[in-house]
């Protein structure tokens, strides 16, 4: 069992954060945030978790129960409880269930309670049809803690049951472990885990980032045969649906469309050989209209052309080989995605904390990156936030003495010059 002491600070943290602020801490949004505002902010989050519950007819979820690991003042488990007949929801926080409480009052079949340790032990074993987890654990400071709730949420599962959630898949770099800043858990740790306990990984997603997606599966039988013949139905590119795929970038990622796929292939199990190279996936889909696909970043230095593509089943051939088109990879071109007030992100351009959020894409010399304030040049700080599309985080506040009002942010990466981003300064005297 961890430390006590643990679970202790990790109770009394958040229990301050959500007497202090509960949505702001919660989604990060807003200081003060509206109730309404709130929880509208669940829909991106919904609609990833409903995308996984395709992977089963809805009778199985209408009759059967979820449960939300880390459910906070239940911005998720509003929108969620529509499609079970029973929703539970666990939180280390007392304050965040009495929270909770008060926002689903009228919602008859969503119990609430707060866990006193790492495990799941009020739920019997294979109980628990849908389990899900949104910003919890990457905010957890002990790998025995996280790792507790993860085996314990496969125990509790059904079989034919799914766990989704999201954890830190960053590299350990060693930093120091807090309620805020917590362990991180890559995606080699996942697959590792995944075989340990026997069960069926279905989605890596946005590996090596911060919010890194996990699905996992509870079999309901492994027959250890030779699944039935399939075919390539159709290759393309992840991002756009074409039959195009670039070399390498952002966009250098496959879908590959098959038939007849069984339950017993995961991520764990199927690999694929793009032109002789062999490469891991990043995710299973649920069925559409008979068909599955499995989605891989093509191997660094893939040639264009007509390139083979094989997919193997524990090492052996599953289907013949397919084609792909492969193109040259389009020039990286650096972008601003967003400028936004660095503690009140929905906050926009309006910076009202005096701490300003920039994030770029296709960076390949961050440390060259000058900024200035109207002319004023600023120290910055930056990393790296998701290394496929080369997106790096830059933050700095904004120096004493900048009067409020309009300003302009000026930006040069290496030589390349950006246009102005406009910007207002308003944060509060004193």
């Amino acid at each position: 069992m961890p430390d006590e002491s643990v679970l202790d600070s990790m109770r009394a943290d958040w229990n301050q954060r959500a007497q202090e602020d509960a949505n702001y801490y919660v989604a990060f949004g807003r200081r003060n945030q509206p109730e309404a505002e709130f929880f509208e902010s669940a829909a991106d989050v919904v609609r990833l978790l409903e995308t996984e519950l395709r992977r089963r007819d809805p009778q199985v979820w209408r009759e059967g129960s979820a449960l939300e690991i880390g459910c906070g003042p239940g911005r998720l488990m509003r929108p969620m409880s529509r499609h079970f007949q029973r929703l539970y929801g666990v939180d280390v926080s007392d304050e965040m269930i009495r929270r909770a409480e008060h926002n689903l009052r009228g919602l008859p079949n969503v119990t609430l309670s707060c866990n006193r340790d790492s495990t799941l032990a009020p739920f019997p074993d294979g109980s628990i049809d849908f389990i899900y987890s949104y910003a919890v654990f990457q905010h957890i400071p002990s790998r025995e803690v996280v790792e507790g709730y993860l085996s314990d949420a496969i125990r509790i599962l059904r079989p034919g049951g799914l766990f989704v959630f999201q954890i830190n898949g960053l590299r350990d770099t060693g930093h120091a472990k807090s309620t805020w800043d917590g362990v991180r858990v890559g995606a080699e740790d996942i697959m590792d885990l995944a075989g340990r306990w026997g069960v069926s990984l279905l989605a890596l997603n946005d590996p090596d980032t911060q919010y890194m997606w996990v699905t996992l599966r509870k079999p309901l039988s492994r027959s250890g045969e030779q699944p039935p013949p399939s075919n390539i139905r159709r290759l393309e590119n992840c991002y756009t649906g074409e039959p195009l795929i670039p070399a390498a970038g952002r966009f250098g990622s496959l879908s590959i469309w098959l038939d007849n796929l069984p339950d017993d292939c995961d991520l764990l199990s199927l690999t694929a050989r793009i032109d002789g190279t062999r490469v891991g996936g990043c995710y299973v889909s649920p069925p559409t209209n008979g068909l599955h696909f499995f989605n891989v970043v093509l191997p660094r230095g893939t040639r264009t052309g007509l390139v083979p593509v094989d997919v193997e089943w524990k090492g052996q051939r599953l289907c013949p080989a397919g084609w792909a088109r492969v193109v040259p990879a389009a020039p990286r071109i650096p972008r601003v995605c967003s400028l936004t007030d660095g503690i009140d992100l929905l906050s926009d351009r309006r910076i009202v904390s005096g701490v300003v959020k920039l994030i770029m894409e296709e960076v390949l010399a961050p440390e060259t990156l000058r900024i200035a304030l109207s002319g004023a040049p600023i120290v910055h700080s930056g990393f790296c936030v998701n290394p496929l599309h080369e997106r790096y985080e830059f933050n700095f506040r904004v120096p004493a003495g900048t009067p409020n009002g309009c300003h302009t942010l000026e930006l040069v990466l290496g030589t390349r010059v950006f246009a102005p981003v406009p910007l207002e300064i308003a944060v509060a005297a004193g």
